[in-house]
């Protein structure tokens, strides 16, 4: 896995065969319902773009954005060379069964057959709208790998949860791990320092973002949006509920009564909080 904390705001972000500027984030998850390392992109690009000169917006066909065939290709190339280009510049490390990997031969001999296996690039539009393709995203945004109310127990050095098994039609099921493997697969997914989860490209791009998105809504005749301030008023219990289904104020054990505050501690003056860093 490659940094992507320094700035792309200058990437051009091509539609294949669209002729414009789109516009697009990326989201990145990192993990699967057994908490493996399963790094991957959740990606909501726009349907349209801008022109070179950003006289007119240009909108993609009905039905139709990018030849998912193409793309497919294309990324695996670029993944590739980035990946060579990564090694050459000795910024991957091989240990245990992949320390073999350090000698370049052995390194191109383990690419090579990916070269030929044809990758997957998922993509289709919102069938119920945009609003529910953010919500789903959003969702990821600010979560770490596993939440309170799918841990069932924790006695004799085990720790047992409940996960979907998608390769069964995603019935719940439980997994029983030792606390060290369930602690390692949960730090896997604790993002380095400089890691950005979030990033934006093309006309979304932080740099540009406030000029071009009034252009695109001139363009197609959108209204400015009004600030969001029945959002800020809202207490982060209530955002929490809205956005993940859960309740803060659900009792973990029984999942039926509510948890209320009885009081508020103080913190001990005697002892220093330790500053959390924002890795997202």
């Amino acid at each position: 896995m490659t940094n992507p904390s320094r700035s792309r705001s200058a990437v051009p972000a091509q539609g294949l065969g669209l002729g414009a500027e789109i516009g697009f984030f990326a989201v990145l998850h990192t993990w699967g319902q057994n908490l493996l390392h399963h790094p991957h992109l959740h990606c909501v690009v726009t349907g349209g773009g801008l022109s070179a000169d950003g006289s007119q917006w240009i909108c993609c066909r009905d039905g139709f954005f990018l030849p998912v065939g193409v793309l497919s290709r294309l990324f695996r190339r670029l993944f590739l060379e980035h990946l060579l280009k990564a090694f050459h510049a000795g910024k991957l490390e091989f240990f245990s069964s992949l320390e073999s990997l350090r000698d370049r031969r052995s390194f191109l001999d383990y690419l090579a057959p990916l070269r030929e296996t044809e990758w997957v690039v998922y993509a289709k539009r919102p069938f119920a709208g945009p609003e529910q393709v953010l919500d789903y995203v959003g969702r990821y945004t600010h979560r770490v790998a596993i939440s309170n109310n799918r841990l069932l127990d924790i006695a004799e050095g085990k720790v047992t949860f409940r996960y979907k098994d998608y390769r069964q039609e995603a019935q719940q099921k439980t997994m029983t791990l030792q606390a060290e493997e369930f602690i390692r697969r949960f730090l896997l997914h604790v993002l380095p320092e400089g890691f950005q989860r979030i990033r934006y490209y093309g006309f979304l791009a932080n740099r540009y973002r406030e000029q071009k998105l009034a252009r695109c809504r001139d363009l197609l005749g959108m209204p400015a949006p009004e600030p969001a301030s029945s959002v800020a008023s809202k207490d982060y219990s209530e955002r929490y509920e809205e956005l993940t289904g859960s309740s803060l104020w659900e009792c973990p054990v029984c999942h039926q009564g509510r948890m209320l505050v009885i009081q508020i501690l103080p913190p001990s003056p005697h002892r220093r909080p330790t500053p959390i860093k924002d890795t997202s």
